[in-house]
């Protein structure tokens, strides 16, 4: 950890003071992609709370708060907020302790089947009640995102794509599954190994990253968990999980497999420009690594037929040989 990241923020020990945990050890902890802090506070021995600092202007809390309140009076399991600052981006919560989905795989990869159908019974938990307090995911919104890829990932390998027909082909395969998010589900957005935390039994699982909630399809999260940046899931667990959410829910299975690669596809595009922009734009290199990944991803989402035109303009401006492991690294 940098020194920067172990100096404590301004305003740090008012705050924990006015929250009754004046006396406690502030512990900081790894940052992720966004520029939010976290600390844990310690008393004693056992005694723990999480510090969340998301400082404004670069980061708001109260999306957070909001959606951490919604998911918890509707029986999900995200952290208790145990006091806040919003104004001065402040946010005290329950500790969920250090076991991350992703950590524990690592050590007991035995245990992925079982823990991953915990995780998409939470998401059929959650796409049984009506939408939450949250914003559309609109198809402009879809547009905003994917075009992240060529306004990061084609410049930074020095190409020169269609724009137009890009964003063309994209509204074509998006703006059909728009009528199947209604009724929309609450969409967390950021559903994967990395913010699910085991809290004692393997079905016991709790929420974190959900302050960028929207009101959309059921099929986005899904394949953010199966379809994660950060670690492989095994084609077997996929498929299985994907099996289990369909008899979960009783929806019809070749409708759900088409929206999953289109919002598959659309999501894996995204991250491979948000990747390249931590990049370039923050300096967090660490994310380049994940790139062939995604690809893998990406390619797997545009063999469906649902995806033909956005395949076509792939198959059209980028070549081939970064479309692989080679799409990970760039020239000086």
């Amino acid at each position: 950890m940098t020194q920067a990241a172990m100096t404590l923020p301004e305003g740090l020990d008012s705050f924990v003071a006015k929250a009754g945990w004046a006396d406690a050890k502030v512990e900081p902890l790894p940052g992720d992609a966004s520029f939010r802090r976290y600390f844990r506070l310690r008393k004693g021995e056992d005694t723990c709370a999480m510090l969340m600092h998301a400082p404004p202007p670069t980061e708001d809390p109260v999306p957070f708060l909001r959606a951490g309140r919604w998911l918890d009076e509707n029986g999900l399991r995200a952290p208790h907020i145990l006091a806040e600052d919003a104004a001065q981006g402040w946010v005290l919560l329950e500790d969920f302790g250090d076991a991350r989905v992703r950590d524990y795989l690592d050590q007991w990869p035995d245990d992925e089947m079982a823990i991953y159908t915990g995780a998409v019974d939470a998401l059929v938990q959650l796409h049984r009640l009506p939408s939450g307090p949250f914003n559309d995911y609109t198809l402009s919104e879809y547009l905003r995102e994917v075009k992240l890829f060529i306004e990061w990932y084609c410049p930074a390998q020095k190409l020169y794509v269609d724009v137009a027909g890009f964003t063309q082909a994209w509204e074509q395969v998006l703006a059909d599954l728009l009528p199947r998010q209604r009724p929309a589900v609450t969409v967390l957005r950021d559903y994967h190994a990395e913010n699910i935390m085991l809290l004692g039994a393997l079905e016991s699982q709790g929420l974190l990253d959900f302050q960028d909630a929207l009101a959309g399809h059921r099929a986005y999260d899904l394949v953010s968990l199966l379809q994660d940046a950060r670690r492989d899931v095994s084609p077997e667990v996929e498929q299985a999980m994907i099996t289990h959410y369909v008899r979960a829910t009783g929806c019809d299975p070749e409708v759900l497999l088409a929206d999953y690669a289109r919002l598959g596809a659309q999501r894996n595009a995204k991250i491979v420009g948000i990747f390249v922009r931590l990049w370039k734009r923050d300096g967090k290199d660490r994310y380049l690594a994940m790139i062939p990944r995604v690809w893998a991803h990406l390619e797997r989402d545009l063999a469906h037929p649902a995806l033909a035109p956005v395949a076509r303009w792939f198959e059209a401006n980028i070549p081939a040989e970064l479309r692989s492991a080679r799409g990970g690294r760039f020239e000086a």
